[in-house]
């Protein structure tokens, strides 16, 4: 499933072709994805200039001149695909995947025409993602998608203040509760795994025990570690690439995620990355250096 970084790094490869842009035609090629289409969805998109397009934890948002907002899921395969007018995508063209993703075309299921003859293409081979529409007034309870969504990680709202109050009490471990959207919005495994690594901290500590100065710690730590990724173009993981067909490489700069039984990377700690399971997710980190 894409995480935040790999989310931002579609927007604003996107950015550039629909904010300011109409959308002139939406061939929408089967009733659903994960969902079903909301009621009159082509004839409530077409003609409607994109204003802006926002991110919030994993969705894409295009906020529309008549009022609505298109929310926007990749799921665990989805991607856009930027071609021009000629069918040419040139830079566009998705690269090799790290997985088969089959045959591409027949898994395009939404493709949109911007003007000045762009065209983004949707592909979901899975079909886990999604797209609906909401009023843009409501903001984020006008849809049960973002309705109690924890603030953004790298937003001002987000601060050790806030992790302490949202943390206070809890018994899960660290690990589950940050991966909660609740507690934080748009965090994921990977970086959740990365960021408690550079802590310090151990993925199976209680919550309960964070607040004080390891959470001083763990918030400018979550920070850098996004603001990395997105740099680097996020992470390429199974389906996952920008809308230039461009790899993610921060999985060059890996500390723990997917290296069990190789060595920890702080200097001079000695120690080993382990795995486990926790709610089902895989978890790497290090017993030596993670307390």
């Amino acid at each position: 499933m894409p995480e935040l970084p790999e989310v931002e790094t579609v927007r604003r490869g996107l950015s550039p072709v629909m904010e300011g842009r109409v959308i002139e035609h939406a061939a929408i090629n089967r009733p659903n994805l994960r969902f079903a289409f909301p009621d009159r969805f082509r004839e409530r998109l077409e003609g409607q200039t994109v204003t802006a397009l926002d991110r919030r934890a994993k969705y894409l948002l295009a906020h529309l001149s008549g009022g609505e907002t298109l929310l926007m899921h990749l799921g665990m395969s989805g991607r856009f695909t930027i071609v021009d007018e000629a069918g040419e995508s040139g830079a566009n063209t998705p690269g090799a995947y790290s997985h088969p993703a089959g045959d591409q075309s027949k898994h395009d299921h939404v493709i949109f025409r911007m003007s000045g003859g762009v065209f983004l293409i949707f592909n979901d081979a899975r079909r886990f993602g999604f797209m609906t529409l909401f009023a843009s007034a409501g903001g984020d309870e006008a849809t049960p998608f973002l309705s109690g969504l924890g603030p953004e990680p790298l937003g001002n709202a987000f601060s050790p203040a806030h992790l302490d109050c949202a943390l206070a009490g809890k018994r899960t471990p660290i690990k589950s509760a940050l991966l909660d959207q609740r507690v934080v919005a748009g965090l994921g495994n990977i970086y959740v795994c990365e960021a408690l690594w550079r802590a310090g901290i151990s993925p199976k500590r209680l919550a309960r025990t964070i607040p004080g100065t390891r959470s001083a710690r763990l918030v400018p730590v979550i920070r850098d570690v996004l603001n990395e990724a997105i740099t680097a173009g996020g992470t390429t993981l199974r389906d996952f690439k920008a809308t230039d067909g461009a790899l993610g490489y921060f999985q060059h700069s890996f500390a723990v995620y997917g290296r069990e039984s190789e060595p920890c990377r702080k200097p001079e700690c000695g120690g080993t990355v382990s795995r486990l399971v926790q709610a089902g997710r895989s978890t790497f980190f290090c017993a030596a250096c993670q307390r």
